[in-house]
């Protein structure tokens, strides 16, 4: 532990008067931790190019002659439904994401698990070195075709993103923070929840904006093994070969990957710590 005799006192000074260590000092010494900085403009002008990008598409597609083929597939059921298959990827897949990564990223930059860390990532890194409809291609050998086919394939694709970030957000913490904690009588749990995953969420949280960037683009490759989503109706433009009925699949996944960023921006902002924004 660095820093002292005085630093001691100044910790043995910061506990209450039963013995029991103070949450709030440590805290106050966590230092900011550089993350991504989520610009005022973005958050303004980012949910107006979504509007007016869905609302142009949408003037100008009902107000041209469509064919029998185009009026078919784009009918409102249709969008709605290939809509709401794309959102319940995207969820589902981003869920597992955080199930695995984030434990799996937690246990690798503990003592007993650090010399896996280099295979682990390795392993992560497979997703992302097949293109993505080159892995769902793959995986339809062994799980067939499907909306399941399609989940597994977002997973593998979204997980190292945010595997990575988590890692490097906590191996970035500064040791002496952590034997201070320890130094006022933290366990091992206590000081990973009150000090190492606060310091570590501005890059976790980066992380997973990445994840769910990657698993609507990911998703909208669903369509070519029947796994249903937004990629349906681009798959029908391209084999029908209705240009309109593409432009229309490819502006909705578009306006939902921004819209997924702009949420996953707020969300942010809300559940970084006070005092850890990025700067």
């Amino acid at each position: 532990m660095t820093g002292g005799p005085e630093k001691h006192e100044r910790l043995a000074e910061r506990q209450d008067p039963g013995g029991e260590p103070a949450e709030q000092p440590i805290v106050s010494m966590l230092p900011s931790t550089p993350g991504r900085k989520v610009s005022t403009k973005k958050l303004v002008f980012t949910p107006i190019v979504i509007a007016l990008a869905l609302v142009g598409t949408y003037l100008w597609i009902t107000n041209i002659p469509l064919d029998s083929i185009e009026r078919n597939s784009l009918s409102g059921g249709a969008v709605r439904q290939a809509l709401w298959q794309q959102i319940k990827l995207v969820v589902y897949s981003t869920f597992f994401v955080l199930v695995i990564a984030i434990p799996l990223g937690i246990a690798l930059t503990r003592r007993p698990l650090r010399k896996a860390a280099p295979v682990a990532t390795a392993i992560a890194n497979l997703g992302q070195s097949i293109p993505s409809i080159g892995l769902l291609a793959l995986l339809t050998f062994w799980l067939g075709i499907g909306p399941g086919t399609a989940l597994v394939g977002m997973v593998a694709y979204a997980v190292l993103p945010v595997l990575s970030n988590t890692m490097v957000g906590l191996r970035a913490i500064d040791p002496s923070l952590v034997d201070a904690a320890r130094g006022i009588g933290m366990s091992g749990w206590g000081v990973l929840r009150k000090v190492e995953l606060p310091l570590a969420v501005p890059l976790i949280l980066a992380g997973v904006r990445n994840a769910l960037v990657l698993n609507v683009g990911t998703g909208t490759l669903a369509g070519f093994v029947s796994g249903g989503g937004l990629g349906t109706i681009i798959t029908n433009g391209i084999v029908t070969q209705r240009t309109r009925v593409l432009i229309v699949g490819s502006v909705l996944a578009v306006a939902l990957a921004l819209l997924v960023d702009w949420l996953a921006s707020l969300a942010e902002l809300q559940m970084t710590p006070h005092g850890l924004e990025a700067g």
